[in-house]
C-alpha cells in the first residue's frame, strides 16, 4: 500500500477537483468540497500541511483508495 504524506491544503483540493468536486467554499476555519451528497471538509489552519490522518480520512470520506489517490 502507498504511503500517504503530508500535504498542503492546496494541494489537497487540486486532487479533490480532479475527481469531479466542487469548490472549495469558505466556511470558518475550513473549506468545502461538494459532488453530489459528498461534502468534505478541508482544514485551512493557517495554510499548513495537512497531517496524514486527516488526508486518510479525505480518502476515505470521498470514497476512493489510496492507490487512486496517489496516481492523481
Amino acid at each position: 500500500m502507498p504511503k500517504l504524506t503530508p500535504l498542503k491544503p492546496i494541494e489537497v483540493i487540486k486532487k479533490l477537483k480532479k475527481l469531479g468536486f466542487e469548490g472549495p467554499i469558505p466556511w470558518w476555519r475550513h473549506a468545502h468540497m461538494i459532488k453530489g451528497e459528498l461534502f468534505i471538509p478541508i482544514p485551512l489552519h493557517g495554510w499548513k500541511e495537512l497531517w496524514v490522518g486527516i488526508i486518510s480520512a479525505i480518502i476515505n470520506e470521498a470514497w476512493i483508495t489510496r492507490e487512486e489517490w496517489m496516481k492523481l
